[in-house]
């Protein structure tokens, strides 16, 4: 499974303050980190950036990849910071990661870009509408952003369908349904469709202590369905996922597994 590290957010004082002050020190720091916890990649959430989002993007990639040899995952709403990021990004390290684009027009924008620059790209199955009630609406809005990438000429093995994880604390329900979802995505195409979580959603607005228990138990459930990928902190699930690559056969049991 794709592991992408969190934790560069600007939602994180530490990262806002640092981005702000252009202080790669804490950026290096949290991508080491998140590299040696075992992150394939590492996510670049800026927001929206409005105003210098393109300069913030360039030295956000440029930073995390003098520290760590990965690819980038480019989150933001802004297309010019996130071309700026596609532009500098090193793809020796692999490809970067465009988050995302859904099934809103104003974000068919992002389609255009994961063509022009060969980029995976996140969908979202979510509309202008908003939220799907259900595992089978989320199907309904995928099959329309498949249908409208295949009309940007992007491959289906580079989209990442996204259930759309929400707080267990206001929408309980909707736990179950992106577990079911993940695996209704999977059975759109032969071979099997790409699918990934923003996992910690699920925790947001609960108790502190609660959020990891809730987040590696919730990836468990996801993982037993095929989940492909998902935006993470390494060192919170690393345990889960190495337990569950074992119990469902995907490694070799050893007493020493957590090690290896």
């Amino acid at each position: 499974m794709l592991i992408i590290g969190e934790r560069l957010s600007v939602i994180s004082k530490v990262v806002r303050e640092a981005m702000e002050k252009r202080d790669a020190e804490p950026i290096k720091r949290i991508a080491i980190e998140q590299w040696k916890a075992g992150a394939h990649m590492i996510e670049a959430n800026i927001g929206p950036a409005e105003d210098i989002g393109d300069e913030i993007m360039e030295w956000m990639v440029r930073t995390i990849q003098e520290a760590v040899p990965l690819p980038v995952s480019l989150d933001t709403t802004n297309p010019l910071a996130m071309e700026a990021g596609l532009k500098v990004h090193n793809n020796e390290f692999g490809k970067p990661l465009i988050n995302s684009t859904s099934f809103d027009p104003e974000r068919f924008i992002f389609l255009e870009l994961a063509a022009k620059y060969n980029a995976p790209v996140i969908a979202l199955t979510v509309g202008k509408g908003g939220l799907p009630r259900d595992a089978e609406e989320r199907v309904e809005i995928a099959l329309k952003l498949l249908e409208k990438a295949q009309e940007y000429g992007i491959s289906l093995e580079d989209i990442y369908l996204d259930p759309l994880v929400l707080q267990i604390a206001t929408s309980q329900s909707q736990a179950m349904e992106v577990v079911k979802a993940v695996r209704l995505f999977r059975e759109l195409n032969d071979p099997p469709m790409k699918t990934i979580v923003g996992l910690s959603n699920l925790s947001n607005g609960c108790p502190k202590h609660l959020r990891p228990i809730l987040n590696k138990h919730f990836l468990t459930l996801l993982m037993y369905e095929g989940l492909s990928a998902a935006i993470v902190n390494p060192e919170e699930v690393r345990e889960t996922i190495k337990t569950v690559n074992v119990l469902t056969g995907k490694t070799l049991y050893a007493h020493s597994y957590l090690e290896i």
